[in-house]
């Protein structure tokens, strides 16, 4: 690796991971890609080299399991080619109510969306720390403010402990944020096989905004960040309206995603 500054990105291959690897390269940093698809990680790879001039590590992880995430964390602890950067993005939603999914898949949503960005902050933090320099960003969501499942769940335990980290490491050069979009255009739906049909045009919000809305906040020493004025409002409400109406609202909208038609 080079002298520019290396940013490790779990689910880079496609989404807001993909928007992030490609936006953080565009912005003078190297990259370590993660993903399970490693033909997909390579291509894309070959892609930003050539545009803008980085180097790329291919790291093809699948993090739901124990070998997976070992793989992560051993390039994390690498301090001879630190990872100044650390974009917790992998992820993905079960399509079926929580009394009647498979536990096995339950379990693998628990391993990505919460141990490993767990893990893997409990790794890279000392680091950081003892560099007094930076930036986490975890890609959470505004589910995590509304009674919407497993995902919900997950969701709201990785913007917990964000807001715990960054009040913890206050006054010092290392920030911890968390990314709280809403409906964002990727195959995040296709590949949970979501009905997404019936979702107005304004509420659907773009990558490439929601990743630069997070890298300007996250630089800014903010905490969190909602892009999109249409989420601001709908997570205010979810934060502190009345519970009985957020829980109706929240499986509400969970019931409507899902199709078992497909």
């Amino acid at each position: 690796m080079s002298a520019r500054p290396i940013a490790l990105v779990t689910g880079a291959s496609a989404g807001i991971g993909e928007s992030f690897a490609r936006y953080l390269a565009e912005h003078g940093h190297d990259l370590v890609i993660v993903a399970r698809d490693e033909n997909r990680l390579h291509e894309r790879a070959e892609k930003w080299k050539a545009s803008y001039g980085v180097e790329v590590e291919v790291l093809p992880a699948d993090l739901s399991t124990h070998e997976g995430l070992e793989r992560v964390e051993s390039r994390l602890r690498d301090e001879a080619h630190p990872i100044e950067v650390l974009i917790n993005n992998a992820g993905f939603g079960i399509n079926k109510p929580f009394s009647s999914s498979n536990l096995d898949e339950e379990e693998n949503l628990l391993d990505v969306l919460v141990k490993a960005p767990m893990r893997f902050m409990h790794v890279v933090l000392p680091l950081m720390k003892k560099r007094d320099s930076g930036t986490i960003i975890n890609v959470s969501s505004v589910a995590g403010w509304i009674a919407g499942g497993s995902y919900s769940a997950a969701k709201s335990y990785l913007t917990v402990l964000t807001e715990s980290l960054h009040t913890e490491l206050r006054g010092t050069n290392v920030h911890v944020h968390a990314l709280c979009p809403g409906f964002t255009r990727t195959e995040f739906h296709e590949r949970g096989r979501m009905r997404m049909t019936g979702l107005p045009e304004f509420m659907w919000l773009a990558s490439d905004d929601v990743v630069d809305a997070a890298w300007r906040a996250s630089q800014a020493g903010e905490v969190l960040s909602v892009p999109g004025f249409q989420y601001k409002v709908l997570s205010s409400i979810s934060r502190f309206g009345p519970r009985p109406l957020v829980r109706r609202v929240g499986m509400n909208v969970r019931s409507r995603q899902r199709d078992n038609k497909k």
